[in-house]
């Protein structure tokens, strides 16, 4: 049975929708070799929407806020928002392993890997940039908040690869016996915060997949963390001192 997709904000122009874990975005086939629909298809169908314009992508893991436009112009708007970086994503992850350093940056230039995955390099030709902070959960539990200012393939995955704190559940970047113990892969697409034809619009969205996020101590982790872009904000005027 497809999955039910719920719309956070339905507007004329847009609108923006939770995407369930482990949902590939586009259409594919399973393991029988059946077709199964993917996100945009999906909304497409339950919905009866007319035209539907993806303008970013999630991975097939990642839960979260996507944004679809409803007509060519606001399409078009979009991509212009997105490429101009006038679009503020806010990510949630949560890693079982002791980073290297527990807020800063990641910077750097990504390099093709092996079987489609990707690695951080020390050059920055043209570098992917990750902010984040964190902090600890439960034992043996490190909670992220990244805020990505460049929108690299599998950007916050490598970032928090190279910390040396891969995703929890995260097959392609953290050992699969490991990985495979996981209910699904720990990263969310939490808050997305921009200005759209004058107005100006802020989307947070708790995780509502997966044991870790939805544990007892999950509200407390998420309490400093409940409009992020003020935090970031804060963080960033004392690193420019």
């Amino acid at each position: 049975m497809a999955q039910r997709i719920s719309a956070v904000f339905q507007g004329q122009d847009f609108w923006v929708v939770n995407k369930p874990s482990g949902l590939d975005f586009h259409s594919e086939a399973d393991e029988a070799g059946e077709k199964q629909p993917g996100l945009a298809v999906l909304l497409q169908q339950q919905y009866e929407l007319p035209e539907l314009y993806p303008v970013h992508r999630l991975d097939k893991m990642t839960s979260g806020l996507v944004v679809f436009a409803l007509n060519l112009l606001a399409a078009q708007r979009f991509q212009m928002l997105f490429e101009q970086r006038d679009v503020e994503k806010y990510y949630l992850a949560i890693s079982t392993h002791k980073p290297k350093k527990k807020q800063g940056w990641v910077k750097g230039d990504m390099l093709p890997a092996r079987r489609g995955s990707w690695k951080l390099a020390t050059t920055q030709t043209n570098p992917a940039v990750t902010q984040f902070i964190s902090q600890s959960c439960r034992p043996n539990e490190r909670w992220f908040l990244l805020k990505p200012h460049t929108g690299k393939t599998h950007q916050l995955r490598v970032a928090l690869k190279s910390l040396g704190a891969p995703i929890a559940g995260d097959r392609r970047y953290d050992a699969v016996e490991k990985a495979q113990h996981e209910d699904r892969g720990y990263l969310h697409a939490y808050a997305l915060r921009f200005e759209y034809e004058g107005e100006d619009y802020e989307f947070v969205l708790k995780p509502e997949q997966g044991e870790r996020f939805l544990s007892d101590a999950a509200d407390a982790c998420l309490i400093e963390w409940q409009a992020p872009w003020r935090f970031f904000k804060m963080k960033e005027k004392q690193d420019d001192r």
